[in-house]
């Protein structure tokens, strides 16, 4: 059976960024058009901007007022606005800002009506989000608020480790307070989910790590662990989840002890996203697991220090579009089998397919 390609809505980010060097890197690779129907939300004009940066070899699109009728064979434009813009390479700008949202908001709007399948977003500046009165700390929170669903988690994922964060973007003063068993339970939750239904892991293993230096050890530095963490693990376990944890982070990372569990959970951003960024940087993608619909990302800012240099790298964009499509698909078998358990035998295949790479060009180089 030949599978509709899956159609991806991709936003522009901050203009003034890497984002979009990035999207013409990659979808500037021929093969790209043989996986999906790439749909950029923005303006021509912009991307013409950046296209005259990048100087790809192949890089064919076709403007479009709606994303209705698609072309199949390139990529399509969907020009969300028609007036021109000001660019300032490598600076936070109102319009930064304000085109961003703009594109965000579309691609959103396409993507709950059918229009496109999943969304991959570019990265964006939150300061200038907020010179436009974009009323969240970053584009996850958005989006949280646009799906059906109660509850989000932000999901750093490579090919070798997956990290949650039970909070995100907020002040580091603020993490205890915001902290309480029944926010870890939701979180773990939410993580146990989606590593089952969009990365086909049949019994996933998870680790929980503490808050406090050594994790608390035993009390003496914090008593979080043991009043919230320790026993939102112990309940977790009863409902069998396979969980284990508090962890100290120093030494669970520091040792490898991360390589025998399917995820992580850590209690605030950077407790995750240092040792993330450290051992998958540039080959990450940030995926909001929980929601109605698939939303990936790269895994790193907007890059203004490199904007209009042509130094930046595209390989975390288009991981995070492979994995989009990846996690679509793998929903979509969970879905039917969890509907049907006999649709087993008339599909012929395992309900449950891991994730792996998310980049078919990269497994043609391992194999070669």
């Amino acid at each position: 059976m030949i599978m509709d390609k899956i159609k991806i809505g991709i936003t522009v980010g901050d203009i003034n960024g890497v984002g979009l060097e990035t999207v013409i890197k990659t979808l500037s690779n021929p093969k790209i058009l043989s996986y999906c129907i790439p749909v950029i939300y923005g303006s021509s004009k912009v991307v013409s901007y950046h296209k005259n940066i990048v100087k790809p070899e192949e890089f064919q699109y076709m403007n479009l007022r709606t994303a209705h009728k698609l072309s199949p064979d390139r990529t399509n434009i969907v020009n969300c606005w028609i007036e021109n813009v000001n660019i300032t390479l490598g600076t936070a700008t109102e319009d930064g800002g304000k085109y961003a949202h703009i594109s965000l908001d579309r691609a959103v709007q396409d993507l709950k009506e059918g229009l496109i399948d999943v969304i991959v977003t570019s990265p964006v500046n939150k300061y200038a989000m907020q010179i436009v009165g974009f009323p969240y700390t970053g584009q996850t929170g958005y989006l949280s608020e646009k799906s059906s669903t109660s509850e989000s988690l932000m999901l750093m994922v490579s090919d070798h480790l997956k990290v949650g964060m039970v909070t995100e973007h907020i002040p580091l003063s603020e993490v205890s307070p915001s902290l309480s068993r029944e926010l870890i339970i939701v979180k773990l939750k939410v993580l146990n989910s989606s590593l089952k239904r969009d990365f086909g892991l049949e019994k996933p293993i998870i680790a929980v790590l503490g808050l406090n230096p050594h994790a608390g050890d035993n009390g003496i530095i914090g008593n979080q662990e043991e009043e919230l963490i320790h026993p939102a693990v112990v309940e977790m376990k009863k409902k069998g989840i396979l969980v284990s944890g508090p962890y100290a982070s120093d030494g669970f990372f520091g040792s490898g002890e991360y390589r025998k569990f399917d995820a992580v959970l850590a209690m605030y951003h950077d407790q995750g996203l240092i040792p993330f960024k450290t051992l998958s940087f540039g080959e990450g993608v940030n995926y909001t697991a929980g929601l109605d619909f698939v939303r990936t990302a790269p895994d790193h800012g907007t890059g203004y220090k490199i904007a209009g240099k042509n130094e930046a790298n595209p390989s975390s964009f288009r991981k995070a579009l492979f994995m989009a499509m990846d996690i679509y698909q793998n929903r979509g078998t969970f879905d039917r089998w969890h509907s049907n358990p006999l649709k087993k035998k008339e599909l012929n295949v395992e309900p449950e397919t891991e994730v792996g790479s998310g980049d078919p060009f990269l497994e043609q180089e391992r194999l070669s």
